[in-house]
């Protein structure tokens, strides 16, 4: 198994008129193939199959390389897993993609595999603490997108109560920050958080919501009621 193997299995499924949909979609500069994401699963569930650890590592960094589009998924589905042994490598690499992060898909595909990095080991927040003060706007954006998983906790520990604090503060911190992506991903985590400790969430917004733009006030009271 290769890179280019694997490469040229994902160019054996473009769709031209996809690609061209796709690119005015996302804007990002780089090449789209106009692959559906359910066809990628299916091909990286193949590739998974046939490594290990280290070379579903190498394998994802040779196809982030690539700089394409659906590559970029494929790579960050590669090292999805709740749980991998001796996952250092894994989230080395995930955590040296963040800085180039210029889009959301492909971010929030590399979120959902470091997120589950993070809970593996918590830890790891002081790491990702750091991304709040980046000038890179999808760097800090990706702070709260790879902590998502506290917010959906049915039955938090006292270690997770106290990392759903730090990450409120977190988004304290953001919430004067204009740009939508920021407001939006403020939004997303209060939204989620509601779902499972309502009252934390209404705290943060009597405290903080006044900073926030109105659509991510409205975004983030969706299951608050009145």
């Amino acid at each position: 198994m290769t890179a280019e193997a694997e490469l040229a299995a994902l160019l054996a499924l473009a769709d031209p008129v996809r690609a061209a949909g796709s690119a005015a979609y996302h804007k990002a500069p780089r090449r789209y193939l106009g692959i559906a994401v359910p066809q990628i699963e299916a091909l990286v569930a193949e590739w998974r199959a046939g490594l290990d650890v280290a070379g579903r590592v190498a394998l994802a960094d040779a196809l982030w390389r690539s700089d394409i589009h659906e590559a970029r998924i494929a790579a960050a589905k590669l090292l999805t897993q709740a749980r991998i042994a001796n996952d250092g490598a894994v989230w080395a690499l995930i955590a040296s993609w963040v800085p180039g992060f210029d889009a959301w898909a492909i971010a929030d595909h590399a979120a959902a595999a470091g997120a589950r990095r993070l809970v593996a080991h918590p830890e790891r927040l002081d790491e990702v603490e750091a991304w709040l003060g980046q000038p890179n706007m999808w760097v800090r954006r990706a702070a709260l997108v790879f902590t998502l998983p506290w917010t959906r906790l049915p039955h938090p520990k006292p270690a997770d109560e106290a990392i759903r604090a730090r990450v409120l503060g977190w988004a304290a911190r953001l919430a004067p920050d204009r740009d939508w992506f920021i407001q939006k991903s403020i939004a997303w985590w209060l939204r989620d958080l509601s779902k499972h400790d309502a009252s934390r969430a209404r705290a943060w917004l009597a405290e903080h919501g006044a900073a926030l733009k109105p659509f991510a006030v409205k975004e983030a009271s969706k299951y608050l009621g009145g």
